[in-house]
């Protein structure tokens, strides 16, 4: 049975894993920390591009000393080979760690189970552990896996009287507000607007905030790169019911046009 200790650790892996957020992908943010006696031996989030894999960091960091230690892993160790590295099974097989407490279950079918049955085999304890904040740190990676589709955030600035914008079009929303928004931008792989806010505000779509706009910041991979408006597109009617999505890679359009609409609703 988990252990109010073995959830505490897990909660702060799924708050490691943050810090591989979003430049992590294509890969799933994951956070690992090798624990021993209730101290932190060492600890590793997913890096950029998606490798190496946070396990991998957090054995590399923690060298001899994870032997008879405890991992705890935000989602289950990935069980297939790649050109870019082991797998991370196998890398805790060989490890020496003496237990392995798993936050999520991996529903990718390169994996889903064999992690945990390959470090079972090498004969190292592993509990599986259902925590609500390893499964919400890995929301966009699960909803991928799961459903087919990607996880959407609906951001929403609303008056008083319920109205998207006031006829004058001045901000409904003050600093604070405006910066949790661009935090939140900063976590994401896209963003969708509406074609009436495309051609009414012609928004930067970028991410503004100390650190994380800087591109100094942002090449040395601390931060979430700028999102791009697709060139040369003509912008629709204010009422048409289209988003247009965008990378935050700097590589342009996410893709089409994405048909969205909801009763009642104007996507401006």
């Amino acid at each position: 049975m988990p252990t109010d200790a073995d959830r505490r650790w897990l909660a702060a892996a799924a708050r490691l894993a943050a810090r591989g957020v979003p430049l992590a992908r294509p890969n799933p943010a994951v956070g690992a920390i090798v624990v021993r006696d209730d101290i932190v031996i060492a600890r590793g989030w997913t890096q950029p591009g998606g490798r190496p894999h946070a396990e991998a960091v957090a054995l590399a960091a923690a060298g001899d000393a994870a032997r008879g230690a405890a991992l705890y892993v935000s989602l289950e160790p990935c069980a297939h080979q790649s050109e870019r590295g082991p797998s991370c099974a196998d890398l805790i097989a060989a490890s020496g760690l003496a237990r392995v407490v798993i936050g999520c279950h991996d529903p990718d079918p390169r994996t889903a189970g064999q992690g945990v049955s390959r470090i079972r085999a090498a004969g190292i304890a592993v509990s599986e552990v259902d925590c609500a904040e390893c499964a919400a740190s890995l929301a966009g990676y699960l909803m991928l896996r799961r459903q087919g589709r990607p996880h959407v955030t609906l951001k929403l600035a609303l008056s008083a009287d319920g109205r998207l914008a006031p006829p004058q079009g001045q901000w409904l929303t003050g600093e604070i507000a405006r910066a949790h928004v661009h935090a939140w931008r900063a976590r994401m792989d896209a963003i969708l607007v509406g074609s009436g806010t495309l051609s009414t505000d012609s928004p930067r779509l970028d991410v503004r905030l100390p650190g994380i706009a800087d591109p100094a910041a942002r090449s040395a991979g601390c931060g979430a790169p700028r999102m791009h408006r697709r060139a040369g597109r003509r912008p629709r009617p204010r009422r048409s019911s289209t988003w247009e999505a965008y990378r935050p890679d700097g590589r342009g359009s996410a893709g089409a046009s994405v048909p969205f609409s909801m009763p009642g609703w104007s996507t401006g």
